[in-house]
């Protein structure tokens, strides 16, 4: 048997696990009610987040996320709609990344964040079960704000106003090494995979809510508090599982917030997308809505007890 032959007969479990898990999903999504939409693959304007590269695809870019155009069907009155397909960022590669990987995405108009969480909670229970490897969770999972965590691991204070002199004061203080990181995203990152990132791991499911306005990206801000953002993250098994969002629907917020983008990835040296004005023409007419976006493949990998990506994909980057 060649080395393919054999690296593929030892994924068979995990791929027939992968299959059962996606079956399970798509049913629950259809229980709830929810539309399963297909998004184009390849845009002419894909996220502006200064940390995501896109790939070109001829004189488009393949998209790193369907979230703009699944935005634009919100605005045009689709209310509860699911994705299950292809993204692709450049540069991704290690343990938990692959360039080329499986994104499920959903959102919920007229709903809270917190609903959201708790689709991210029974979905997780759901793949534990289909993937038939014994694994079970505890209930509720936990939840904490970046504040707190920043606070019990790192010894910092968080604002989420401060510049970013003062917050690179503040990381020294705590003991932090920062190195070339001088903008206030850089910062707050060396500062998470430091010293909170190692910790999340023994920690069990837990969803991590509040995040700081400058990594509010396509957020709305948090009505108790203008520094923060309605925003969680979802960790368990060491694995950053999704990303969610209250959305914003501020048109011209959020176009500030893409042209301060594009001037940091400017500035960085970085590609220069072009804004989506399709998305922005749209934002007005979406309700108030939470949506979130959940790695595919990570959720395999933690229900079937995966160590790399890899292991749950038929073919790697490098294997194709």
């Amino acid at each position: 048997m060649t080395e393919d032959r054999q690296r593929l007969a030892r994924r068979r479990p995990a791929l027939e696990a992968r299959a059962r898990v996606r079956s399970a999903l798509r049913r629950w999504f259809e229980e709830q009610g929810f539309l399963e939409v297909e998004t184009p693959a390849r845009v002419r304007a894909p996220g502006q987040e200064v940390h995501l590269d896109a790939l070109p695809s001829g004189e488009r870019w393949l998209i790193t996320s369907p979230e703009y155009a699944m935005k634009r069907l919100v605005g045009a009155g689709f209310e509860r709609i699911v994705s299950m397909g292809k993204c692709w960022r450049a540069e991704e590669r290690g343990d938990h990344h692959e360039p080329e990987f499986t994104m499920v995405e959903w959102y919920r108009a007229h709903a809270p964040l917190a609903h959201i969480a708790g689709d991210c909670e029974a979905l997780v229970r759901l793949a534990a079960a289909a993937a038939g490897q014994g694994l079970t969770f505890a209930a509720p999972f936990a939840r904490l704000t970046v504040r707190q965590l920043m606070r019990e691991f790192a010894g910092l204070t968080l604002e989420g106003d401060e510049s970013a002199a003062g917050l690179a004061e503040k990381a020294r203080q705590a003991g932090v090494t920062l190195g070339a990181a001088t903008d206030w995203d850089d910062i707050f990152f060396q500062v998470w995979l430091d010293r909170i990132e190692p910790r999340l791991a023994a920690m069990g499911p837990l969803f991590v809510f509040d995040w700081p306005a400058p990594l509010g990206a396509l957020a709305r801000r948090h009505p108790d508090d203008p520094r923060l953002v309605e925003r969680f993250e979802l960790y368990a098994g060491g694995l950053e599982l999704a990303n969610a969002f209250g959305e914003l629907t501020d048109a011209a917020e959020q176009r500030a917030r893409f042209e301060n983008e594009s001037a940091a990835r400017r500035a960085r040296g970085k590609t220069v997308y072009p804004l989506d004005e399709a998305l922005l023409a749209a934002l007005p007419h979406m309700p108030p809505t939470a949506g979130v976006a959940l790695g595919f493949d990570r959720l395999v990998m933690l229900a079937a007890g995966a160590a790399q990506i890899r292991d749950v994909m038929a073919f790697a980057d490098d294997e194709i």
